[in-house]
């Protein structure tokens, strides 16, 4: 089923990310955990895509088992590392396993290269990657930056480059991680000036280990709220306490993001199952209540 149809039928959805493993070895764990997070019925499960080697391969076999497990599955597929007839084949492979649902992006440069050495011309930006995938009839997913793309020279250039995006076809947002709810709902606010209107899903990262949180502002460019810098600090070396309390965190945010109207939540599970286990168990009530 394509996402965008989802969207139409429900006022707020549900759903989850997970990454392929970095070694081959470890499939059939991420796999397990992927038809985990399948059974809690979520509207979607994303799997995000590597730049090189198997992960991308991995990506759309571990859609293809989502799917079969009756799950929607959103595959991710960037510009990064990848020529014109690399994406098609990718393509080829998603329509055969019946994948309707991609998320373009670009992907992250790797370190040492430039943007120009990292792709190709007609390939830079992701909304290349988007004209690409609506050409095929895909329903296609694009990511925003509530904060700002950390690349951008100012906020009202991002907004300028994700309304492009929108306008050659993306049908869906899903935000970066954000740690404080009001940055997102400004960032809406400016979207909607902007004329931006597709439905926007909050990118929630439960913190349940503090040397998270130094690593994933350096990824997304997030402020992170002095109230959750203090619980980091309170339990840093109390690890069953700080995966309480980081779970606690998330479920506030999503209660309020739900409360203020906000289409989807979307979790970064970073491969834990036991996460969205433990937010279902807060937030499913409200969840079906807000349908």
């Amino acid at each position: 089923m394509k996402i965008a149809d989802i969207l139409k039928e429900k006022k707020v959805t549900l759903s989850f990310e997970v990454f392929p493993p970095k070694v081959q070895s470890n499939f059939e764990t991420v796999l397990n955990t992927a038809k985990e997070l399948s059974s809690f019925k979520p509207d979607f499960i994303s799997i995000t895509y590597g730049a090189g080697g198997t992960t991308q391969a991995n990506t759309v076999d571990i859609a293809e088992q989502i799917q079969k497990c009756g799950t929607t599955a959103l595959a991710h597929l960037t510009c990064v590392g990848s020529d014109k007839n690399q994406i098609q084949n990718v393509i080829q492979k998603l329509k055969s396993a019946d994948i309707q649902n991609v998320l373009a992006l670009r992907g992250d440069i790797p370190a040492g290269k430039t943007k120009e050495e990292a792709t190709i011309p007609g390939l830079e930006h992701a909304s290349d990657l988007v004209k690409i995938l609506k050409e095929n009839d895909f329903c296609v997913g694009g990511a925003c930056y509530p904060e700002g793309h950390p690349e951008s020279a100012n906020r009202e250039e991002d907004l300028d480059n994700l309304k492009y995006k929108v306008d050659v076809g993306v049908d869906f947002l899903t935000t970066q991680m954000i740690f404080d709810n009001n940055m997102l709902y400004s960032f809406l606010y400016r979207m909607e000036s902007k004329g931006i209107h597709v439905p926007v899903m909050a990118g929630i990262m439960p913190i349940t280990n503090s040397a998270q949180v130094e690593k994933m502002v350096r990824l997304s460019n997030a402020f992170v709220p002095p109230k959750l810098l203090a619980i980091c600090d309170k339990f840093a070396d109390k690890p069953e306490a700080m995966k309480q309390a980081g779970i606690a965190y998330a479920t506030d945010q999503i209660i309020d993001l739900i409360s203020n109207g906000v289409r989807g939540i979307h979790i970064y599970t970073m491969n834990k199952s036991w996460v969205a286990s433990h937010i279902l168990q807060n937030i499913n009530s409200i969840v079906e209540a807000s349908r």
